[in-house]
């Protein structure tokens, strides 16, 4: 049986944990990183100290086993981070610009994120202003809690509903990018990089009562 819970502190380390377990194109990414936490001081730490009220956990018999977490504005979020978020982990982690990009280990690229953030379009967080990150670990996919996850998550934000939402998905990643399009979002560009970027708008899902 697993349960959608408001996040707690308690939570913060199966943050970590999930977002490293499912930061390699969905699947395990520990083999990758030195720093195991850096895909979550991107990723999920943030919206979990600086604004825990939009996030939720799964939470079965062994743990939580997935989180969705976001904002509703995208551009003040990008904003705080850079004041709140940013300078501190600055200045605990260095700036890999000194070595050539091809050369880059998976630990330098999260470092330059860290660094040289780069934000998010104009052309999609302008009509698509919120934003939505969310994992689930293997044990939690496959019977519909994403579902029902997000759709919690657009409850959240359902008292002052933004105008639209997005999510920015590894191509390569196809799995994550039907279970999105099942949720009714699509695609908001058409360019080749890395980044698919896929809105919708921020009403509650059409899900089956139970």
């Amino acid at each position: 049986m697993i349960s959608i819970k408001p996040f707690e502190s308690r939570h913060l380390r199966d943050l970590y944990a999930i977002s490293l377990a499912t930061g390699h194109q969905g699947g395990d990414a520990a083999h990758l990183y030195d720093d195991p936490d850096l895909i979550g001081h991107i990723y999920s730490a943030p919206y979990a100290v600086l604004a825990p009220s939009f996030v939720l956990v799964a939470v079965d018999d062994l743990g939580v086993a997935g989180y969705a977490l976001g904002a509703t504005d995208t551009a003040a979020w990008e904003d705080r981070l850079e004041r709140e978020w940013w300078p501190e982990l600055r200045q605990k982690i260095p700036d890999p610009s000194y070595a050539p990009q091809p050369d880059w280990t998976a630990d330098q690229r999260r470092q330059s994120m860290i660094h040289h953030p780069s934000r998010v379009p104009l052309a999609i967080s302008g009509p698509y202003p919120a934003h939505l990150h969310m994992n689930l670990l293997p044990r939690a996919q496959g019977f519909g809690l994403g579902l029902k996850l997000l759709d919690a998550w657009l409850a959240l934000i359902e008292p002052a509903p933004p105008e639209g939402i997005h999510v920015g998905v590894n191509r390569q990643n196809e799995t994550a990018l039907r279970f999105w399009a099942r949720a009714g979002f699509h695609e908001l560009d058409q360019e080749n990089g890395r980044t698919a970027w896929m809105g919708r708008s921020a009403g509650r899902l059409d899900l089956p009562a139970v």
